[in-house]
This record gives structure tokens, sequence and C-alpha cells, in this order.
């Protein structure tokens, strides 16, 4: 799942059919008059007005790209993004569970990496080979499984591969879970230092009892 925006979409077809009411009104009436010219555009514009109701604005939902102000930084978050949405996709064709519920937390880490990130680009440089090798190797691993499945193999080598997979899939899982609190680890001292220096007033304030 992308970054989505929503845009207001207004339809062509309107303008079309007020254009085309020129070449036909000249069919029909001297449009190089100035009353013919007058009536020409009336109707254009009335044709125009009809083709709106008909044809109402829409509101369409547009991948966005993730604007840091770092280009690189950029294109990283959006190969994660491309990498998540694939394992998300590949989920879905993959029907054991076990895979399904480390895909799942897969995906969860790995978009909550994603935000985390584009939030402060400075940590990028700690979720490289997450970015460019962990988590494109699983999404391939997962693709040549979710193709096994799909021929319907069966068989000892069949039975092997899905073993693997189960193992590898809760091992990368939890490392994404791993390497998600390791972005939040400089956070979380901060935060237990500013609740120790809180308690240390309030004590020193008599204000705890």
């Amino acid at each position: 799942m992308t970054n989505w925006l929503e845009k207001t979409k207004r339809p062509v077809l309107p303008i079309y059919l007020a254009a085309l009411v020129w070449p036909i009104m000249a069919l029909v009436l001297p449009i190089y008059t100035l009353g013919g010219l007058i009536a020409t555009a009336v109707i254009s514009a009335g044709v125009y007005i009809a083709g709106t109701k008909l044809c109402p604005v829409r509101v369409v939902r547009v991948p966005v790209a993730y604007a840091t102000g770092n280009e690189d930084v950029d294109a990283l978050l959006n190969g994660v993004t491309a990498n998540l949405d694939a394992l998300h996709k590949l989920n879905d064709e993959i029907p054991d569970k076990q895979l399904s519920d480390a895909m799942d937390r897969m995906e969860k880490a790995g978009r909550s990496i994603a935000d985390t990130v584009a939030k402060t680009p400075d940590k990028a440089r700690n979720i490289d080979r997450f970015a460019r090798y962990y988590l494109p190797e699983m999404v391939k691993l997962m693709g040549a499984y979710a193709e096994l499945e799909k021929q319907g193999v069966k068989g000892e080598n069949a039975d092997q591969i899905e073993a693997d997979l189960r193992r590898n899939a809760d091992t990368t899982a939890a490392a994404f879970e791993n390497l998600l609190d390791a972005l939040y680890s400089a956070e979380a001292m901060d935060i237990s230092t500013d609740i120790e220096v809180l308690d240390s007033i309030l004590k020193s304030q008599n204000l705890t009892k």
C-alpha cells in the first residue's frame, strides 16, 4: 500500500461537445455574422453546461512519491513502498497461514520503518540494507513460492522449501520489528531521561505524595 493523494478530475467530454457545436452551427447559420456568432456561442455554452451535469467532476486517488527534500532518501523510500506493495499482493496469493501472518508482520513493520524515515530522513542510513537487500530478497523468495503454489507443485522438495520459508519468514519478520525498534531507541532514551527529570522535580517539590 502506497501513499495516496485525492485529486479532482474534470471530464473533457463537455469541452469536446462544446467545440463540436461550432462546425455543426457553421452548416446551419452564418457564424461569421454577429448574430450567428452570438447564437453559436450561447448554444456552445449551453452544451458545455449540460455536459458538466451529465459528466460530473470525479475524485480520483493517485499515488504520490515521498518528498523529504533528499532525492536519494525519496528514491529509497519509494523502493521500499513498491516492495511492500508487492509483498502485500503476494500475501493474498499464499494460503499458508503461518507464512501469511509473518508477511503481515513484515509489512506492518516495513511501513512503519518507511514512515519513520520519511519524518526523519537522517535515519535513512540505518535502513540501507533493509531497503536494498533484505526486503527485496524476501519479495523474491515469496514470489518464487507463490509461483510453486500456483503451479500446484507437490513433493519432498516443495515441502522442504515451504518449511525453510516458514522458518526464514518468522526470523525476517522479527528482524524487521527489531529494526523498527532500533530506529526509536534514541527517542526512547530521550523520553526516559525526560521522565526521570520530571520525576525528580516533582519529588523535590513534594508533589508526588
